[in-house]
This record gives structure tokens, C-alpha cells and sequence, in this order.
């Protein structure tokens, strides 16, 4: 049986949509593939971020920004923007 896809988006990728995606993965146990993504991926995780997740037993030292790309939100089944505004083009789900 596939697993669902959720993928998490925001502008920078590197706080609010990795802080998500790390709590999809660790609380579904494996049972969704999760995703993460930004319109204006920056260079690296904010330390603030990575020490805070850190404090809640959650490792983001491998997680890196990627860039939003049109396959990965189509072949997603929910996608969920967090705090970008304009800078988040629209893309359909399947």
C-alpha cells in the first residue's frame, strides 16, 4: 500500500516548514512519506531552529533547505504553505 505525501512549504525552508515536517515524521511513525520545501530555499537550517527541535529529542543536523519544485507538490497529497504569501505560486495537489 503507497503511503500518503505530505509536504510542508514556506519561503526559506529552513524554520517553520522543517520544524513541521521533522513533527509529520516522527509522529506518524513512518506511516507518510513527508516533504519539505521553500520558494527562497536559504543556505542552511536556522541554528535556532535546529537547537530548538534539539530540546524536543528532534535531530534536523542532516535537514537541509531544498527548493519548491512542481513535481514534488503535484505528486503530493497535501500540501501546506505556512506563512508565505505571495511567494508561494500555486500548484494543484493530485
Amino acid at each position: 500500500m503507497t503511503r500518503p505525501t505530505i509536504m510542508f512549504v514556506c519561503v526559506h525552508n529552513a524554520g517553520r516548514s522543517q520544524m513541521a515536517a521533522a513533527f509529520a515524521k516522527t509522529l506518524s511513525g513512518g506511516r507518510i512519506e513527508v516533504r519539505s520545501a521553500g520558494s527562497a530555499p536559504a543556505d542552511s537550517i536556522n541554528p535556532v531552529v535546529r537547537e530548538a527541535m534539539a530540546e524536543v529529542g528532534i535531530d534536523l543536523a542532516a535537514a537541509r533547505p531544498r527548493v519548491l519544485v512542481a513535481e514534488d507538490v503535484q505528486s503530493s497529497d497535501v500540501v501546506i504553505t505556512m506563512g508565505c504569501g505571495d511567494a508561494c505560486p500555486f500548484f494543484p495537489a493530485r
